[in-house]
């Protein structure tokens, strides 16, 4: 008989040598959290900076004000999913506040980031259609993408040029096409070169969604994302995003201006068979959102802090992710021995940073990765950098 977990004996062999240099750095715990910027790990203080908190607003009075006081009005959750008995008052209220705030006509929110895009290109996309999508795309993309049943081509990491190439060919082809990019890339850090897929949307006629996941709140004078940061939010036909970062929150949304958008509802199997958001998590978001409208300057300091930590790393001479500074800072390591070797002593130093290796990464690189937030001040900034070239030194001189 074969055994099912078979399969899994690689994963199981490569989790054992990551034990073998340290502790799990997949499921490290954090024991107590401080701050936004801080929490006990392994009986020590630790500088939080890979939690993807980039507003810095987990721990903010009003927003935890506002999740309590849902709890004790309307309960711990809604066991139903939104078509049946789970739609309450707040989720149709974060959708308006969230469609004002992106300037968009229409809103749906989702109980995680992940469904949003498991609903958005599945309920947009179907076995006649095609999807464009971007090689270094999120996982729940191409998990959304698999739902869907479309015809699926893949173009170079941020190419319009192989776009361009892949959408002619595609010409005179049954059903739709979708385009999807990302405002920030969860891996590396880098942008969609907007204005030029825009430029193509022009000659072919597909339809455009940009995934702001790492981009909500973050980029543009208003923080609405990639397309407010370009001028270009006409030309971007969806939205989708995830509450689990600048909102701190959990839960994903997808929105449009398309007059059949509301249809959605009925057509994506991860919003019709799953359990609306708890009330407390909802309330908490609509808080968060009216925070990232008011309260410009938190946008301010996370790029304040963001630059100050790529410029750094860079003077150390590290191999950076991308040439452009971002909330997401990533440093390519040598290969997987030496990732789990230099994250383990940057752990034992007091800092956490993410470690992502293959295949969850692009073109198979080994990094740690960083995100920073608007609540990290210069001198958690600085004492990252301190540590990041310490654990350099010592490692280039073993």
């Amino acid at each position: 008989m074969i055994d099912l977990f078979d399969k899994h004996k690689g994963i199981e062999g490569r989790f054992a040598r990551m034990l073998t240099l340290g502790v799990n750095a997949l499921g490290l715990t954090n024991d107590r959290v401080i701050s936004p910027t801080r929490a006990m790990i392994n009986g020590r203080e630790t500088i939080l900076a890979g939690t993807n908190n980039y507003m810095g607003i987990t721990l903010d009075a009003d927003c935890i004000k506002a999740g309590q006081d849902a709890m004790a009005e309307f309960g711990t959750g809604t066991t139903g999913s939104r078509i049946a008995n789970g739609s309450y008052a707040l989720h149709v209220q974060l959708e308006a506040e969230l469609a004002k705030f992106l300037k968009r006509k229409h809103c749906i929110v989702f109980t995680t980031g992940y469904q949003a895009n498991l609903g958005m290109m599945s309920g947009l996309a179907g076995p006649k259609d095609t999807i464009f999508l971007d090689s270094d795309s999120h996982s729940s993309i191409y998990d959304g993408c698999t739902l869907s049943g479309a015809k699926l081509v893949r173009f170079r990491h941020n190419d319009a040029g192989d776009l361009d190439k892949r959408m002619a060919r595609s010409e005179g082809e049954e059903g739709g096409r979708l385009v999807v990019i990302e405002g920030i890339y969860s891996m590396l850090g880098d942008r969609a070169p907007l204005r030029d897929f825009v430029e193509l949307k022009k000659k072919h006629g597909f339809q455009l969604l940009s995934d702001e996941a790492h981009s909500f709140g973050v980029l543009g004078p208003n923080g609405r994302g990639l397309a407010d940061e370009a001028g270009l939010e006409d030309d971007v036909d969806f939205v989708v995003g995830t509450f689990s970062k600048s909102v701190g929150a959990v839960g994903g949304f997808g929105a449009g201006n398309h007059p059949m958008f509301e249809t959605l509802r009925y057509a994506m199997r991860p919003y019709m068979f799953t359990a609306s958001s708890s009330p407390a998590s909802v309330a908490t978001s609509i808080a968060a959102v009216r925070k990232l409208a008011a309260e410009p300057e938190r946008r301010a300091k996370l790029r304040a802090n963001s630059a100050r930590l790529f410029e750094g790393f860079k003077a150390l001479g590290l191999d950076m992710g991308c040439d452009v500074a971002s909330p997401v800072v990533a440093v390519k390591c040598a290969d997987e021995i030496s990732t789990i070797t230099m994250w383990n002593a940057l752990i034992e130093a007091g800092v956490y940073v993410n470690i992502a290796l293959p295949p969850g990464t692009p073109n198979k690189l080994c990094l740690l990765r960083c995100s920073v937030s608007a609540a990290h001040d210069f001198d958690d900034i600085d004492r990252i950098i301190a540590l990041f070239g310490r654990v350099v030194i010592a490692k280039a001189a073993a």
